[in-house]
C-alpha cells in the first residue's frame, strides 16, 4: 500500500516549510479562491464529502485542495503526471488535517498508478481530475464505488476528449463537468496560461531566446493559439501545423505561416505540440530537422512526439542540461527533447506551471462546480456536462470585483429586446 508523501521523504519538516512558502505566495495572488474560501469556511458545503483529486500537485493546485478541505471535505490527492509534482508542496498539503497527499515527483508507472489507487481507497464521493486517469481507474477497477459518487470535474482538454469518447461509448457512469470547455477556463487558461508558461519553461530550461528563431506550433486550438501569439510577441517567426481546415484558415488569417508538419520540420528551431493527439512529430520529421532543434510538448500526455522512433534512430542520448535529452543522430545532428516529451510547462526541473492569476480563474470554476455537485448533483445524469453558465459568470464577477473593474448591466429594454423574436426591421 502506498504511504502518504510525508512518510517517504527524508526531511518532511523542511519540505513542508518550503512548500508552505510557495503556497502562501500563490494564495496571496488568488483573489477568487480567497473569496470562495471565506464563503466555504463559513458555510461548510462539503462537510461529509470525500474529494479524490488527481492533479498537478504544485502551489496553485494546493490552494484549491486546501480550499475544499477548509470547506469541510476530506481530501485525498495525487499527481496526474509523474514529473509535475513539487514534493515540498505535496508534503505541505499532507500536513493539513483534512488532506492526505500521495503525490511524488519522478515515480515510475507502477508507483504512479499505486498512488492513484491509494486515493481511490479513500472512497471519494466527488472526483476532481486532470487528464481523466482517476475516473478511468475507478470505472475499470473500482466500479463498486460508482453508486456513491455524486459526480466529478475534469480540468483539461485531453481529459475532456477522453471523457466524451467514454460517454459516447456509454461507459461513463456518473456526471462530470467539462471544466476545460467553459469560457473562464478556455479563454484564459488555455490561451494565456499555456502560451506563457510553455514558452517560459522552455526559455528557462534552455537559457535561449526566441527572437529570430522559427517556432513551429503543432495544433491551433486554444492552447496552440496562445503559444503562437506569445511566440510572435517575443519576435519569433511562427509556423502553425493543423489537420482541421477551419483552424488552419484561422491561423492563416491571423498572419501565421501554415504548412504540413513535414515541411515545417525542415525550417523550425523550436517545436511545441499542443494537440492532445499522438504522433504529431514522427520519424519522417526527425530525418529532416536541423541540428540543435528544441522539441517540447504542451499537451497532457507524452505521445505527441514519437520518442520511441527517435530513440531507435539515435546513435546515442546525452543530457546537455537538466531537463534536456539530446538525441544524437548518426549524421551528428542533435535533436533536443525537453522534459522527456511530457507537459513542458510543468515537467521541466524549473517548471512552475501556469501563472498564478490564470489558475485562480480555472480553479475558481473547479470549486464552484464541486459546490454545484454537492447542492444539486441529483439533477445531473451520468455523462459529460457543460458547466452551468451562471457559475462561470460568478467566477468572472468575483475576479472583476477583485481587480476593481466595473462593467455594464443590460437595461430592462435591452434584456427584453435580446429575448424576443418579434422585433424586426
Amino acid at each position: 500500500m502506498t504511504a502518504p508523501i510525508s512518510e517517504r521523504l527524508d526531511d518532511p519538516e523542511t519540505a513542508r516549510e518550503e512548500g508552505r512558502r510557495k503556497m502562501d505566495w500563490a494564495r496571496e495572488h488568488m483573489p477568487i479562491l480567497a473569496s470562495l474560501r471565506e464563503e466555504f469556511t463559513e458555510s461548510q458545503p462539503f462537510a461529509g464529502e470525500v474529494i479524490g483529486m488527481a492533479m498537478h500537485v504544485e502551489a496553485k493546485t494546493a490552494v484549491l485542495a486546501e480550499l475544499l478541505a477548509e470547506g469541510g471535505a476530506e481530501v485525498a490527492i495525487t499527481g496526474c503526471n509523474p514529473l509535475s509534482t513539487h514534493d515540498d508542496v505535496s508534503a505541505a498539503l499532507d500536513a493539513h488535517g483534512n488532506v492526505t497527499s500521495y503525490a511524488e515527483r519522478g515515480v515510475d508507472d507502477d508507483a504512479y498508478y499505486a498512488a492513484m489507487e491509494a486515493v481511490i481507497e479513500h472512497e471519494p464521493t466527488i472526483t476532481v481530475d486532470d487528464g481523466m486517469d482517476l475516473i478511468a481507474a475507478i470505472h475499470e477497477d473500482y466500479p463498486e464505488l460508482i453508486d456513491t459518487i455524486v459526480g466529478g470535474c475534469e480540468e483539461t482538454t485531453t481529459g475532456v476528449h477522453r471523457l466524451r469518447a467514454m460517454d459516447d461509448d456509454g461507459a461513463l457512469e456518473y456526471p462530470v463537468f467539462a471544466v476545460n470547455d467553459t469560457p473562464m477556463k478556455r479563454l484564459f487558461d488555455n490561451v494565456h496560461g499555456t502560451g506563457e508558461s510553455a514558452l517560459a519553461s522552455i526559455a528557462m530550461t534552455t537559457n535561449l531566446s526566441y527572437a529570430g528563431k522559427t517556432v513551429v506550433v503543432g495544433g491551433y486550438g486554444d492552447c496552440g493559439r496562445g503559444v503562437a501569439k506569445k511566440a510572435a510577441g517575443q519576435n519569433a517567426r511562427v509556423i502553425v501545423t493543423e489537420v482541421d481546415a477551419r483552424r488552419a484558415l484561422e491561423a492563416h488569417m491571423e498572419g501565421y505561416e501554415v504548412m504540413p508538419m513535414h515541411e515545417a520540420a525542415k525550417e523550425g528551431d523550436v517545436f511545441v505540440t499542443t494537440t492532445g493527439n499522438r504522433d504529431v512529430i514522427t520519424a519522417e520529421d526527425f530525418e529532416v530537422m536541423q541540428d540543435g532543434v528544441l522539441l517540447a510538448n504542451a499537451g497532457h500526455f507524452d505521445v505527441e512526439i514519437d520518442l520511441v522512433a527517435l530513440e531507435e534512430m539515435a546513435a546515442e542520448v546525452t543530457e546537455p542540461r537538466d531537463g534536456i535529452e539530446a538525441y544524437v543522430m548518426p549524421d551528428g545532428r542533435e535533436l533536443n527533447v525537453l522534459a522527456e516529451g511530457r507537459l513542458v510547462n510543468l515537467a521541466t526541473p524549473v517548471a512552475l506551471g501556469h501563472p498564478v492569476e490564470v489558475m485562480d480563474q480555472s480553479f475558481g470554476v473547479q470549486a464552484v462546480c464541486v459546490r454545484e455537485l454537492v447542492e444539486a448533483g441529483d439533477a445531473y445524469e451520468a455523462g459529460v456536462h457543460d458547466v452551468p453558465d451562471d457559475l462561470d459568470r460568478e467566477v468572472a464577477e468575483i475576479k472583476l470585483d477583485a481587480e476593481g473593474v466595473a462593467f455594464d448591466d443590460l437595461s430592462e429594454a435591452q434584456a427584453e429586446y435580446m429575448g424576443s423574436w418579434q422585433h424586426g426591421t
